[in-house]
């Protein structure tokens, strides 16, 4: 199963920014959303953002993931 996570862009250096994910920075390479800028959420998958979210849709992804990791939580299963 492949997963893609919304992750904010905190910073960028050329071809490549650094993104937050749930507190957790990393560093992803940006060639496949050149439009990507500071301040937007990013799908990333594998290393890479492949794709500019819409603050919205953003919201609502990571809402959901908050909620699936409390079910895992509450069920003592890890995510």
């Amino acid at each position: 199963m492949c997963l893609a996570v919304p992750a904010l862009v905190v910073s960028i250096d050329g071809n490549e920014g650094e993104v937050e994910m749930a507190g957790v920075r990393r560093r992803v390479g940006l060639q496949l959303v050149p439009e990507a800028r500071v301040g937007d959420y990013v799908l990333v998958h594998t290393g890479f953002a492949i794709n500019v979210l819409d603050p919205s849709e953003a919201a609502e992804s990571l809402k959901l993931f908050r909620e699936l990791d409390e079910l895992n939580a509450q069920d003592g299963t890890s995510s």
